[in-house]
């Protein structure tokens, strides 16, 4: 396997001439975080997740999380030793409030240092990000003793956290769930169930894990109007602080999971568990959508982050691998010189930087949202985060698996061969298009919610928006010819589809629903063409920077050979139901009537 290298070169190029990170960094409270600054800070960052993280990647795919008898978790080689170092570097804590021992750095930072972490070894990665949705949670509805009671040392990483919401019968249908939470005398809850798919549920690389447990009291309204959510520690906590006998909760099983073996994915059963309720009884939902919306950014970003492991890899593979002649060689050639592996690792590579812009892009927008002092521009990118969020989820990981998998190809035979390690990047990115709300629920929340904000006129200026980098295109000259074509051409396919879906959702929403995921793809297609062409156009003079270089052909590529797929997906979106439904179960299975001749 290649040694991990970490993008900090593209990182601190897509924030400083892309996404304007600048303009973030005069934001009230962030004064602090100057673009240098920030640059040491992902400098450092990407050494640490090279030479300290990274050498477990293989490690926990091999060995796994391992379930003892006593029902306590053990993760694999070097994953508690990293993590220790994690925590003593204080990474986790950059992006996090200061007066709970943080960094108070943007969001924008603190997803940059997501994807070197999930880079560098996706299954690790995962602990540190579901504690910060744990953290987020508590922020903003916590009352201020049960923040200082539990976030100092989650913010720390001394203790972690994680999302309690799956149970056997209750997957994307969260209504559906059971777990019980009933009020004792004292004013805690007794939670009584099973939860599963329970991301780090369990294991040793801290000493404390918070569990934000989903539940629903005695008298609840059904569905998820009913649903309240608990603080429910592995361990109680004394007044002192100390953590004291081990609360009710106990991990039944260790999921063997297609990738990500590193990370523990636990089954636990929850007896008379003591429970805190966060806010109110029936917003447990309310609440864990700040946890979610969070990380389904993040989870985006894991399709990045793994694609491009992957491409590392695929690349130093194909200057390695010796096969055949080129055409004109004079001996045998390494495959990186046959026209066919060069478009694959092209459209690795455009495909990456588009997706590190667009992630970068919407965490900007969270900060703008929650930082800018006027607040019709917090409410304005807002909007924007609301819009972007799926296109960043569903895209990033379809994206993922379809780039994991142009790496393996490039491998050829060995890329089927475990021993090669690139199989482990095409099995560890999968779940990432699955868990926090499938692709299908993305693309359905883009066209079911947040297309009609305003009645559609939000997404429709953010459209407007990308529009106005014609201009500096057509001024750019013949170089930027081809972009400029092709950008004006899909943003039009853009539009066009949205007015079909706004036009269509309230007449037929089950025609909207059958094509809100190849909509969704074309959005994530037009934002990635747009920002690709603003990175080729801010890279002119820019003589002294590394990756200005490679920013037009790589746009170009982008623009006239990924770009075009958009316009094919229109018949896919506007289709409707017709043929969707017109077979039934037994027709799909090809099963003959009974009693018909064959």
């Amino acid at each position: 396997m290649s040694e991990f290298r970490p993008p900090v070169a593209d990182l601190t190029y897509a924030l400083k001439h892309v996404v304007g990170y600048d303009d973030i960094a005069r934001l009230p409270g962030f004064e602090h975080a100057d673009f240098d600054t920030v640059s040491d800070i992902i400098d450092e960052v990407g050494n640490f997740m090279a030479d300290i993280v990274a050498p477990t990647n293989r490690a926990g795919d091999l060995e796994g999380s391992r379930l003892n008898p006593d029902g306590t978790v053990t993760t694999a080689t070097g994953f508690k030793e990293a993590y220790a170092a994690y925590v003593e570097a204080g990474w986790g804590s950059v992006p996090l409030p200061e007066e709970y021992g943080g960094g108070g750095f943007p969001r924008t930072v603190g997803l940059a240092l997501q994807e070197l972490a999930a880079t560098a070894n996706m299954a690790f990665a995962l602990a540190p990000l579901l504690t910060q949705g744990a953290i987020e949670a508590l922020l903003n509805y916590g009352s201020d003793e049960q923040k200082q009671a539990w976030l100092p040392k989650m913010v720390t990483g001394e203790w972690a956290g994680t999302m309690n919401l799956t149970e056997p019968h209750a997957g994307s249908d969260v209504g559906a769930l059971t777990t019980k939470a009933v009020k004792r005398p004292d004013g805690t809850y007794g939670i009584t169930g099973q939860k599963i798919f329970i991301t780090f549920g369990d294991h040793d690389l801290s000493e404390q894990i918070v569990h934000l447990v989903l539940a629903r009291t005695p008298d609840a309204p059904a569905g998820t109007k009913g649903i309240s959510i608990f603080i429910v520690p592995k361990f109680l906590v004394n007044e002192d602080g100390s953590l004291g006998e081990r609360n009710g909760v106990k991990t039944v099983g260790v999921e063997h999971k297609m990738g990500i073996h590193g990370s523990p994915t636990c089954v636990l059963s929850y007896e008379d568990a003591t429970g805190y309720l966060i806010g109110e009884e029936n917003i447990g939902m309310r609440i864990m959508f700040v946890m979610m919306n969070s990380a389904r950014l993040s989870v985006g970003m894991q399709g990045l982050a793994v694609a491009e492991r992957a491409y590392q890899q695929s690349l130093d593979y194909a200057r390695e691998r010796i096969q055949g002649r080129a055409i004109g060689a004079t001996e045998d050639s390494p495959i990186i010189d046959f026209p066919d592996v060069r478009r694959m690792l092209m459209t690795q590579k455009s495909y990456i930087a588009a997706m590190r812009r667009m992630m970068l892009l919407n965490a900007a927008y969270v900060d703008l949202s929650t930082h800018h002092p006027d607040a019709a521009t917090r409410a304005r990118a807002n909007e924007i985060v609301g819009l972007l969020t799926p296109v960043c989820k569903a895209f990033g990981t379809d994206l993922g698996n379809e780039l994991t998998s142009l790496a393996l190809q490039i491998h050829g035979g060995m890329g089927f061969i475990e021993e090669t390690g690139v199989a482990q990047h095409y099995r560890d990115v999968r779940i990432a298009a699955i868990y926090e709300g499938t692709n299908g629920i993305q693309a359905a929340d883009l066209v079911g919610r947040k297309l009609p904000v305003r009645d559609g006129a939000s997404a429709l200026e953010f459209i407007a928006t990308m529009r106005e980098l014609d201009a500096e295109l057509e001024a750019a000259g013949e170089e930027f010819a081809s972009i400029r074509a092709q950008l004006t051409a899909q943003l039009d396919t853009l539009e066009q589809t949205t007015v079909w879906m706004l036009r269509t959702g309230a007449a037929d929403p089950n025609s909207m629903l059958a094509g809100s995921s190849p909509y969704l793809r074309i959005w994530g297609l037009v934002v990635g063409g747009w920002l690709m062409a603003k990175s080729a156009l801010a890279a002119r003079g820019l003589d002294d920077d590394p990756i200005a270089a490679s920013q037009l052909p790589l746009a170009r590529f982008y623009a006239e050979q990924l770009l075009p797929q958009a316009s094919g997906l229109v018949g896919a979106t506007t289709a409707g139901t017709r043929d969707l439904f017109a077979l039934d179960a037994d027709a799909l299975a090809d099963a003959a009537r009974r009693g018909a001749r064959v």
